[in-house]
């Protein structure tokens, strides 16, 4: 249902060129942040939270589902996992960078709507694959390929939108509540993947993700069209090398921005091997069946769900430059406790060390995706946040890969030790940087 663009959002600016840009954060360090929508509008945020919510839910369903269609149904080895795993990621190598100046120049709205549609039909082939018996890798491969582009071009979008739907000083509690959000989908998820596996089977399971994605369609196609960054993309003058260029060097410039992509790297990195080493670590190492898989996945969701939560506490408390040291020193420790865990009640060990891990690294994020959408000028945010997934998340195949490497060569055990050495990564760029002096790291 198509609905008229918020009154109280400024215009979009048109985009500056090297030099100004140049000039522009030299005297600022951003533009006026959009203004807050009508009262009356306040709705449209809980319609995006809704859609992105309900999405989440299929999401982390088919994560436990992807993999084990992949060892079940198609039989594939440990480095094969680890591919179907990487290919969902690899589309940030491939659109990450146009994806910003594509998400600012073409209808925002229509633009997500259509990636959940297309998410849907490519999921849709496993259940009907398997159907005929003929689930192969190379087809789950391209499936997880294919959700990965539209996947890159809608969270684009989705971090785009959320500061056209609520004030400035919201953004914190908002990001918070969508992190929230996300840590109960992922903690729900997983356990209902589990027992849709042992019900039904891996590959009808993602029919649970496909229904998901058509119902966030529909509920964003009743948010009203938030503006174009760009307002008409055919008078536009500057290439998109020239795009990509000017947020790259906007995020590569400011030391705050800069050690925020490393840490987002980083912790990408080790997230991708996680990814690729769980399944296998519990599956073949401590021997767990579909349904445990996915309650020990859940632990992710419970220690994503405390971090969300204490994120503003702590922020307010003790700063946001603090509360970043702080995530950054404790990651490597709940890392640590996974390869630790052994069989039977010791299993338990990696649901805690899970729990841990991902508890910092949402804390982490939020404090880190807040600043840049507060500290980015509205018309390089489109541009900036794709630069920063394409970097950040297009590390993610190499970890999953790197890890499903060495688990080919030394086991799934051995390949989480390996990880957890990669984990000191993150408080290096921490303690190295000029957040590690600063209460907030908006101060100057």
């Amino acid at each position: 249902m198509p609905a008229a663009q918020p009154a109280a959002t400024p215009p979009a600016a048109a985009p500056l060129s090297s030099a100004a840009q140049d000039r522009a954060t030299a005297t600022s360090p951003a533009a006026p942040a959009p203004q807050p929508p009508p009262r009356a509008a306040r709705s449209w945020f809980w319609r995006y939270f809704a859609g992105s919510t309900v999405s989440r839910v299929g999401t982390a369903v088919t994560t436990v589902a992807l993999p084990l269609t992949a060892l079940a149904a198609a039989h594939a080895s440990s480095f094969e996992v680890g591919a179907v795993a990487a290919a969902g990621y690899a589309a940030w190598a491939v659109v990450g960078l146009p994806a910003g100046v594509l998400v600012g120049r073409l209808p925002l709205r229509g633009t997500q709507v259509a990636m959940d549609l297309v998410r849907a039909g490519a999921l849709a082939s496993v259940p009907v694959a398997w159907w005929f018996a003929s689930v192969t890798v190379a087809q789950l491969v391209v499936v997880a390929l294919v959700v990965g582009v539209a996947s890159v071009v809608f969270d684009v979008g989705n971090a785009t939108m959320l500061p056209f739907l609520v004030d400035k000083e919201e953004l914190t509690a908002r990001n918070s509540l969508t992190s929230g959000a996300e840590a109960v989908t992922t903690l729900a998820g997983p356990s209902l993947g589990g027992a849709l596996v042992q019900a039904v089977g891996a590959a009808v399971a993602i029919v649970v993700d496909v229904v998901s994605y058509l119902i966030s369609a529909l509920l964003l196609w009743n948010v009203p069209r938030p503006p174009k960054v760009v307002a008409d993309a055919g008078a536009v003058k500057v290439t998109v090398r020239a795009s990509i260029r000017e947020g790259w060097h906007f995020l590569i410039r400011e030391p705050v921005q800069r050690a925020n992509l490393w840490i987002a790297t980083s912790m990408n990195f080790i997230c991708g091997a996680l990814m690729a080493l769980t399944p296998l670590f519990l599956v073949r190492t401590l021997g767990l069946g579909a349904a445990w898989v996915g309650a020990m996945m859940a632990a992710e969701g419970l220690g994503s769900l405390l971090g969300a939560s204490l994120t503003p506490r702590l922020t307010r408390r003790i700063g946001t430059g603090r509360a970043l040291v702080v995530a950054s020193l404790a990651l490597p420790l709940g890392y640590a406790l996974m390869p630790l865990a052994g069989r039977g009640w010791a299993a338990g060990v990696f649901a805690l060390g899970n729990a841990a891990f991902a508890g910092t690294v949402v804390v982490a994020s939020i404090v880190t995706r807040t600043y840049r959408q507060i500290a980015t000028p509205t018309e390089l945010l489109p541009r900036v946040m794709a630069t920063v997934r394409f970097v950040s998340w297009g590390v993610i195949p190499v970890g999953a890969l790197a890890a499903g490497a060495v688990a080919s060569w030394y086991g799934p055990r051995a390949a989480l030790w390996w990880t957890a050495a990669a984990t000191l990564a993150v408080p290096a760029v921490v303690l190295t940087s000029p957040i590690r002096a600063r209460r907030d790291i908006a101060e100057a």
